[in-house]
C-alpha cells in the first residue's frame, strides 16, 4: 500500500459524568486525511482545508507530531505525505484535535503494514493531544481510534475498555459558534472534590457501563449525570441550562457538554425521540442571535475508518 485515505471521526468526551475516561465517536462529522509514501524520509503535511490557523510544521500539528513518533519508532527508509479536510473546526469540544492525531495513527500504522495495537494507536495519538493542548488526554483519541463508546480504566499504565452501543442510541449536538479553549475549560475545574459528590459520580459512571452493556435505556438516562465538571464549566457556554432541559423534555435521555464546551450534546432512544429533541434545541436558540450549528447522528462503532487505499 503506497497511499490511504481515511476518515477520523468525531468525539464526545466525558460523556457527563466520565470526565477524562469515557468517551464516545459520531457517526457523520469528522476529518478526511490522505497519507502517501515519498521516496524522500520524514513528514511533510501539504495541505489543511476546511479550518483556519493550523500549522503545516508536522512538529507543531497534532498529526504531524503523532506521525514523526510513529515513523521515529519503526525506523523506515520512507517519508509520508499528509493532507488534511477538517469536517469541523477547532475548539468544537468534539475532539478536533483528537480526529486528526487518530487519524495520523491509523493511516500511517496502515502505510507500515499494520505493526501497532489499537492501544499502542491511541498512545500514539495522546502525544499529538499533549501538543494541541497541553495535556495528553486518553478519551477523545480512544474513541476515535476503538469506535463506539470507551471506558479508560487507567492511564498508568494505559487500560481502555471498549463498551457496547445500544443499537437505538443516537446522539443530537448544537455547537454554538464560540470557542472555548480547552485550557480556559480546565482551569475552571475544582481542585477538591466533596466526598459525597465523588461517591455520586463514580455511582453514575457505574450506573452508565452497567446500562450499555445491558441495553437499559433508563438506567443510561439515569446516570447521565455530572454534579461536578458541569456546575464549573456551564456558564462558559450561553443558554446551557436551556437547551439541557428543553432536549430532556423533548425525551433526551441526558445531555451534557460535549469534552469541554462549547458544544452541547444530547442522548437519545430512537430516531423519532432524536428528531423531537433536535426541533426542541433548534427552538431554544433560534433567537438568541447566536450562530449555531446542530446535527444528529449514530454512534460510530467503527471509529477511523478507511475511505480508498492503493
Amino acid at each position: 500500500m503506497k497511499y490511504i485515505k481515511i476518515f477520523a471521526p468525531a468525539t464526545v468526551a466525558n460523556v457527563s459524568c466520565g470526565f477524562d475516561s469515557m468517551g464516545f465517536a459520531v457517526d457523520t462529522m469528522g476529518d478526511e486525511m490522505t497519507f502517501t509514501k515519498t521516496s524522500t524520509k520524514g513528514v511533510k503535511i501539504t495541505q489543511i482545508t476546511g479550518a483556519k490557523g493550523l500549522s503545516l510544521d508536522p512538529t507543531k500539528n497534532a498529526a504531524g507530531v503523532v506521525a514523526l513518533a510513529m515513523l521515529t519508532k519503526h525506523n523506515i527508509d520512507f517519508g509520508i505525505e499528509i493532507t488534511m479536510h477538517k469536517g469541523f473546526s477547532p475548539g468544537s469540544g468534539l475532539g478536533s484535535s483528537a480526529a486528526s492525531s487518530a487519524g495520523a495513527a491509523f493511516g500511517i500504522n496502515e502505510l507500515l503494514n499494520k505493526p501497532f495495537t489499537n492501544l499502542e494507536l491511541t498512545k500514539f495519538s495522546m502525544l499529538g493531544e499533549k501538543a494541541a493542548c497541553g495535556t495528553p488526554i486518553a478519551d477523545n483519541v480512544a474513541a476515535a481510534v476503538y469506535g463506539g463508546f470507551v471506558l479508560i480504566r487507567s492511564y498508568e499504565p494505559l487500560d481502555i475498555i471498549k463498551l457496547p452501543v445500544p443499537d437505538e442510541l443516537q446522539l443530537v449536538a448544537i455547537h454554538p459558534q464560540i470557542e472555548v479553549k480547552t485550557k480556559d475549560a480546565r482551569e475552571v475545574l475544582p481542585e477538591k472534590v466533596p466526598l459525597k459528590s465523588a461517591v455520586t459520580q463514580w455511582a453514575n459512571v457505574g450506573g452508565l457501563v452497567s446500562g450499555l452493556y445491558t441495553n437499559n435505556y433508563q438506567l443510561i438516562s439515569n446516570s447521565l449525570t455530572d454534579v461536578i465538571v458541569e456546575p464549573a464549566r456551564k456558564h462558559l457556554i450561553p443558554h446551557f441550562d436551556l437547551v439541557k432541559s428543553e432536549a430532556i423534555k423533548a425525551g433526551a435521555l441526558g445531555a451534557g457538554i460535549s469534552g469541554s464546551g462549547p458544544t452541547i450534546f444530547a442522548l437519545c432512544k430512537g430516531e423519532e425521540t432524536s428528531k423531537n429533541v433536535q426541533n426542541a434545541i433548534q427552538n431554544s436558540y433560534a433567537d438568541k442571535k447566536i450562530d449555531f450549528t446542530l446535527f444528529s447522528s449514530k454512534i460510530n462503532t467503527q471509529g477511523v475508518r478507511i475511505l480508498e487505499s492503493k
